[in-house]
């Protein structure tokens, strides 16, 4: 059994890991962390858990006060209550804790992004490197649609192979749609005023990205040893902003100063976030292209959105998401001129009722729609329960797959990169590198 330790949960996520009972974690969870209002929200989000009346879990918090972030981190690291840190709050900085913790013996599990800005690469060589295990959270590799994508586009009978130099287009098109003000866990989400400082949060160049950058690694090649020299060449990167008017901000944070960090972005009395970014790149050779942006307010019935394409040799994969579907995404497959799939659809339906029992494809003019029963959807909270059990397993195992470290080296190497190229362009508003 493993006993968990957060250090400064400020984020939900943290909280969103213990959703779910799960008999590999001790019930005694010890968090250490300044008091404040992050610390009483993960706290509280904790109770909900225990108080709910269908599968309430039995967790027992136990409070190590410091009266600061450094103070929290010297006194876990004295105290070692457990063999397991969880981060996931202020991402400026992160890496510098994931190394430090790394170095002391403790298995990490830290959110994204763990790098805000280049100057933390040495961190990153240094937490990626040997024993014990840190591993960012990942939940987007359980999505329905990220394993549905990919079992299309590793079957050689439908899909061919990744398109090399397409003229409509990088092989693979990833874009991620969010909004600053959302519903998380059925209430409106209340963001820490740190949210909007780039340099603790980090910007649109480091911050979905990192689950853009993880998901097209995982297209490319999923078990890859991945090498930035070697694998990772940036075409082109920028970032741009999305204006948080102070009423805005008021409504998301709370409060009514704008963050001082955000000071370089204020232009009119008005926040110019710089939350969305685009990167253009080659990954093992493949054209790739990722786009991360950021509405103002969640409209109502939507949710975070989830568009790509993925060109094949064979066949062309598209997942349309977005107002025009009614906020359901619907995954198409087109094959190429003159290649024909009806076998080859009918024989990986079949095989693939292990995995997606109950899915169908249909045709939808030129292509082939995949729709999935309503059993096969979960929710994008319930994947972080799955993400701390693919980390348990990794323990429980003594080790962890080979291509884990130079994955995650890569991914964030790379997100320094384009963030670097971005600013060089003068793109989205100065900061410091």
């Amino acid at each position: 059994m493993h006993t968990l330790l957060f250090l400064e949960p400020g984020h939900f996520h943290a909280a969103l890991l213990l959703k779910s009972a799960n008999a590999r974690i001790a019930p005694d969870v010890h968090v250490y962390a300044a008091p404040g209002p992050e610390r009483d929200a993960f706290l509280a989000l904790l109770d909900s858990f225990n108080a709910r009346d269908q599968a309430p879990t039995r967790w027992r918090p136990r409070v190590h006060e410091a009266a600061h972030a450094d103070a929290a981190l010297e006194a876990l690291v004295a105290e070692r209550r457990g063999d397991a840190v969880v981060l996931a709050g202020r991402n400026g900085g992160k890496l510098a804790a994931v190394a430090r913790l790394h170095r002391e013996g403790f298995a990490v599990l830290a959110d994204k992004p763990w790098i805000v800005s280049g100057a933390a690469v040495p961190d990153l060589d240094a937490a990626c490197r040997g024993a014990p295990l840190a591993m960012d959270i990942m939940p987007d590799r359980h999505e329905l649609l990220a394993r549905l994508r990919r079992r299309v586009t590793v079957t050689p009978e439908l899909f061919g192979k990744l398109a090399a130099d397409d003229p409509q287009g990088p092989a693979i098109e990833l874009g991620s749609t969010h909004h600053l003000l959302k519903v998380v866990n059925g209430r409106p989400l209340r963001r820490p005023t740190w949210y909007y400082d780039p340099h603790v949060q980090g910007d649109g160049m480091v911050d979905v990205q990192s689950h853009l950058a993880d998901q097209a690694q995982w297209l490319v090649d999923a078990d890859r040893a991945w090498d930035p020299e070697r694998d990772v060449v940036i075409e082109a990167a920028r970032r741009w902003a999305t204006p948080v008017p102070p009423a805005l901000y008021r409504e998301s944070t709370g409060e009514d100063a704008y963050p001082p960090g955000s000071a370089a972005h204020v232009r009119g009395g008005v926040l110019h976030y710089p939350c969305n970014g685009e990167i253009r790149a080659r990954l093992a050779g493949v054209s790739v292209r990722l786009v991360a942006d950021w509405g103002q307010r969640e409209p109502q019935g939507g949710c975070d959105l989830h568009a790509a394409v993925v060109r094949g040799t064979r066949a062309v994969l598209e997942v349309r998401h977005g107002a025009d579907t009614g906020f359901v995404p619907r995954v198409l497959l087109t094959p190429r001129p003159g290649v024909r799939l009806d076998g080859a659809i009918a024989q990986a339906l079949a095989a693939w009722q292990d995995e997606f029992p109950g899915l169908t494809a249909e045709r939808a003019g030129e292509a082939f729609r995949f729709t999935a029963p309503a059993a096969l959807h979960t929710t994008h909270e319930s994947h972080f329960a799955r993400a701390l059990e693919g980390f348990l397993d990794c323990l429980d195992a003594g080790e962890w797959p080979a291509d884990l470290q130079p994955r995650i080296r890569t991914r964030y190497r790379m997100l320094a990169a384009a963030r670097d190229l971005a600013l060089a362009s003068g793109s989205g508003g100065q900061d410091a590198p």
